[in-house]
């Protein structure tokens, strides 16, 4: 979420990596340019730090730039279930840092959000195309209701090694893995300020709240967290072992 979340990741990622020898990290990156979308040098900015693949979801489009982009750099993903036509992919497949193959779908939901595919029939698809050597397979799931969240990781349970929730910004405390071997979180939650609503200042956030007028929105700046979950997958089936929710916070 705008500077502040690019900040903490620049700073703790790398760490993090080395320490506990992580072998792929993945992170929601649509918000990256001051809470709304991302461009194209901040998707370098953040791959640099060792995340390795960058989804979005309804703020994708919100920098034009990235409209020619994403064509050209795979590892930034709109959700797959967007109208077809559409720039960029919502698959990305790559090879972990232990040499594991893996996948990332991004899907967006479509309650209370627009009204796009259906992307429970757009994760059947992506999924029927991958080839069988790709066991370790991440969803994450974009949407505003909790329902369509856990709906997805119940439908995908067995046949992704994780679904995790993002859009609502705030952290949900249900991590769990399902009976057949997929680790779910609803939200992961958000990297960025927390003393704000969302990422943003609050006090016109609350203001439009009490007078309904127009007001600019400014990302927040103190308080920064990085709300994550850290995931154990059997490389030789896909299965989840563990799922652990992880907060840190910035000196």
């Amino acid at each position: 979420m705008g500077s502040p979340g690019r900040r903490i990741v620049e700073e703790r990622v790398p760490d993090l990596v080395a320490g506990e020898k992580l072998d792929l990290v993945i992170a929601n990156g649509e918000n990256a340019a001051s809470g709304f979308g991302i461009t194209p040098r901040l998707v370098q900015e953040l791959l640099a730090t060792g995340v390795e693949v960058l989804s979005g979801g309804n703020h994708i489009w919100d920098r034009r730039e990235l409209l020619d982009y994403i064509v050209t750099e795979p590892r930034v993903l709109r959700p797959a279930n967007f109208p077809p036509g559409s720039p960029g992919s919502g698959l990305y497949r790559g090879t972990a840092r232990n040499g594991v193959p893996y996948a990332l779908l991004c899907l967006q939901g479509r309650i209370f959000m627009a009204s796009n595919d259906d992307p429970f029939r757009a994760a059947e698809s992506a999924l029927a195309s991958l080839p069988p050597d790709v066991k370790v397979i991440i969803v994450d799931i974009h949407a505003e209701a909790t329902s369509e969240k856990q709906a997805m990781g119940w439908f995908l349970d067995g046949r992704a090694s994780l679904v995790v929730g993002t859009h609502t910004h705030v952290a949900t405390a249900d991590e769990r893995v399902l009976p057949k071997g997929t680790a779910f979180i609803t939200d992961v939650g958000m990297t960025g300020p927390h003393d704000s609503i969302i990422g943003m200042e609050k006090e016109p956030i609350i203001k439009r709240f009490l007078d309904g007028l127009p007001a600019r929105f400014e990302v927040a700046r103190d308080n920064i967290q990085m709300n994550a979950v850290l995931v154990d997958v059997d490389p030789a089936t896909g299965r989840a072992l563990s799922v652990e929710r992880r907060r840190y916070r910035l000196d």
